[in-house]
């Protein structure tokens, strides 16, 4: 009888920890990054490399950083949006390019069209990650 008794409190606490989950809003998804400021960086640009990107350039202004890659699935799908939308001309729309080639990065908006004033390239990933 012992040797049920391990088991059987670890599943009763797997299902307490299992019922609170299913307890929680999943439309609220805690950030540690909510409320702070936003990280700097200096980036080169997709279409040319002696121009870079930082957001102390855009200081004062509202714009919106669309982080996106050629090999990420759902950034096809969002792509016809953005372009949509930057027709507008509501807003300006900053592209970072993540963990791509640059001819990849080329490319793609050759192909889809270029919604973004312009891109920075994200080689490393170390910008998009510090971003969340």
């Amino acid at each position: 009888m012992k040797r049920f008794l391990l088991p059987l409190m670890v599943f009763a606490v797997l299902v307490v920890f299992l019922a609170v989950g299913l307890m929680r809003d999943p439309s609220e998804v805690p950030s540690p990054l909510i409320g702070k400021l936003a990280p700097e960086f200096s980036l080169p640009q997709l279409d040319d490399a002696s121009k870079s990107f930082s957001p102390a350039t855009m200081k004062g202004r509202v714009w919106l950083l669309n982080v996106w890659a050629s090999w990420c699935v759902t950034c096809r799908a969002e792509h016809p949006v953005l372009v949509e939308f930057a027709k507008t001309g509501r807003i300006p729309i900053i592209g970072l390019d993540y963990k791509d080639k640059i001819a990849d990065g080329q490319q793609w908006l050759a192909e889809r069209g270029d919604p973004y004033l312009l891109t920075a390239v994200d080689a490393d990933g170390r910008v998009g990650i510090a971003y969340g």
